[in-house]
């Protein structure tokens, strides 16, 4: 044989023993990426992109944690081609409609990589977050795709336009294992808190002994001044948001919005965080708009409100949304603005009124008017001392109070009802028995509300819940439940009879829909020293809440006037 030979010969034996080896690599990858896709809920996808990037299986699997990067990295890349496709497909959009899906798409993508990321690093790179916070994030990301594909939807537009509908599938997938990887540590750490099962009085533990100061004083010292008639630093309400968002430190940043109705839509962005608007009193400082699906928005883009950043607090303002019952969805107030505070808020519309996008919110002593699905969302919300004021639908519509939009098993969201009042309002009081209310229906597949020591006034239908139409959609996998509550239409005697539906005898029960559990209080901060003194509610306040019919139609003769006069101006 000649050298040639022998080197050839070489190079093939090498060849082969490398290839051997590769093989038996790449099998016992497979084999190792198969075993832990398989332990999801979408064992495909998850096989599909983990093999598409190399990088993931250049060695074996060996914890959990590892594989929980991996998936949310991985849902990280496709929400980034999910956004420059949109781009690409949209650029050439004209309609009013495409227009409004294709620009709440591209926010919802941008926010959901803003949360992608934030969870990534909080888990992995800073260690700064807890595994809650993390639940709540990739709640977070998946409810935003699934925003953006109802949007488009209701406008009747191709979803084609906006996004590779497989991709879509794809993305929500994997975020669904994210979200099932990462409840196997929240499950582990899990601890129920049962002392505030009936405390109607606790704040949330992360709202600091400071801003509860802050959200209670008389006196507060704004860094920058709304005034309509230029007494202040901005005429408009926007300018000053705008202003706050150019700050360098994000600190509290608090701006005093005087009396006066401001006729403008506003945003507060992702990254503008730390903002607290302060009205003169609901009765007196009035933001005000009238956009509607019927009008070519999104329900998502007709909020006259629309909160993202931060640890957001609004106190003593109304947010209304003039729309009216005949021009459909219209929001009021659409928040998504985790560890936020609404105290002492009035929020006003008919059908769609109050859209808790999502993360968590606390809403405290506020008043809430609607009609069809009037709160709805995918929050983690709980409503604490509230009213709920259920108004006249039109001819042949039933009022539904909340439409809780959870969509996977693992999303740490659901709506309490704490400690309120759910009432008809003075229009629908005097045609009461010509229409029916429902507590609730099931917006998504594992919806979930629970209604606990509340006054339920005779307009709720002894069913107390509602089914989606004429379907069975939902009624096994939903949550629906009611703890001690009081007033003619609390009997649960004769409620629907649906798997779904839990009348609570237990405390222990019922203590995991608490601000403690639900908002999980007590499981992201470390333990302080910090504890929630009772808010006194005076005789001078229009907060307070009154047992007879007479006093309470006379208390909200005032709001009824100002939403006619108010109505009667846009119109």
């Amino acid at each position: 044989m000649t050298m040639m030979g022998k080197t050839l010969l070489t190079l093939l034996l090498l060849s082969s023993v490398f290839s051997i080896a590769s093989s038996r690599r790449s099998r016992h990858s497979n084999s190792n990426i198969d075993w832990w896709c398989n332990q999801t809920p979408h064992p495909e996808p998850c096989k599909y992109y983990m093999m598409k990037q190399s990088h993931y299986y250049h060695h074996k699997l060996k914890h959990k944690t590892e594989f929980r990067k991996i998936l949310i990295h991985l849902a990280l890349e496709r929400v980034v081609i999910m956004r420059s496709q949109a781009r690409e497909l949209g650029r050439n959009r004209i309609t009013k409609k495409q227009r409004s899906v294709f620009r709440d798409c591209l926010k919802l993508y941008d926010n959901t990589i803003f949360h992608l990321n934030r969870t990534l690093e909080g888990l992995h790179v800073k260690t700064s977050c807890s595994t809650f916070d993390a639940q709540t994030w990739l709640s977070t990301a998946r409810t935003n795709i699934d925003t953006c594909q109802h949007g488009a939807l209701e406008l009747g537009v191709n979803v084609g336009d906006f996004m590779v509908p497989s991709e879509r599938f794809n993305v929500t997938e994997i975020i669904s294992n994210s979200l099932f990887v990462n409840w196997a540590f929240l499950k582990q750490e899990k601890v129920l808190y049962t002392a505030d099962a009936d405390d109607g009085d606790a704040f949330p533990r992360w709202f600091s002994l400071h801003e509860r100061r802050l959200l209670l004083s008389s006196n507060i010292r704004a860094h920058l001044i709304v005034a309509k008639d230029g007494s202040g630093h901005f005429r408009s309400v926007q300018d000053a948001i705008n202003a706050a968002a150019r700050r360098r430190f994000k600190t509290r940043f608090v701006i005093h919005v005087k009396r006066g109705v401001y006729r403008e839509n506003i945003e507060v962005g992702k990254t503008n965080d730390n903002v607290m608007l302060v009205g003169d009193g609901m009765r007196n400082t009035i933001i005000t708009s009238g956009r509607s699906v019927q009008d070519g928005y999104t329900t998502y883009s007709s909020a006259t409100a629309g909160i993202d950043g931060v640890h957001f607090i609004a106190r003593d303002i109304t947010f209304r949304n003039t729309a009216g019952p005949r021009r459909g969805q219209a929001v009021a107030l659409r928040s998504a603005s985790d560890l936020s505070v609404f105290y002492r808020c009035s929020i006003e519309g008919y059908q769609d009124t109050l859209m808790v996008h999502a993360q968590r919110q606390f809403y405290r002593g506020c008043y809430i008017y609607g009609t069809v699905d009037f709160i709805f969302g995918n929050a983690a919300v709980v409503f604490q001392n509230c009213v709920i004021l259920v108004r006249r639908p039109l001819n042949g519509q039933a009022n539904m109070i909340t439409a809780q939009g959870r969509d996977d098993p693992f999303q740490n969201t659901g709506f309490t009802i704490h400690n309120s009042q759910i009432r008809a309002a003075p229009d629908l009081r005097p045609v009461v028995g010509s229409f029916n209310t429902f507590l609730g229906r099931p917006w998504q597949r594992y919806s979930r509300v629970v209604v606990m020591k509340t006054f339920l006034d005779g307009m709720v239908s002894p069913m107390g819940w509602s089914p989606w139409g004429n379907t069975d959609f939902a009624l096994n996998t939903l949550y629906y439940g009611e703890y001690r509550n009081f007033g003619p239409g609390s009997s649960t005697r004769n409620r629907v009879g649906w798997a779904g539906f839990h009348s609570i005898r237990s405390p222990n029960e019922a203590s995991q829909f608490t601000v403690a559990n639900l908002l999980a209080g007590r499981t992201w901060l470390p333990a302080t020293a910090i504890h929630t003194s009772k808010l006194v509610i005076t005789s001078t306040t229009h907060l307070r809440f009154i047992s007879s019919s007479e006093a309470y139609i006379s208390e909200l003769r005032f709001f009824v006037q100002q939403l006619e006069q108010e109505n009667a101006l846009v119109e």
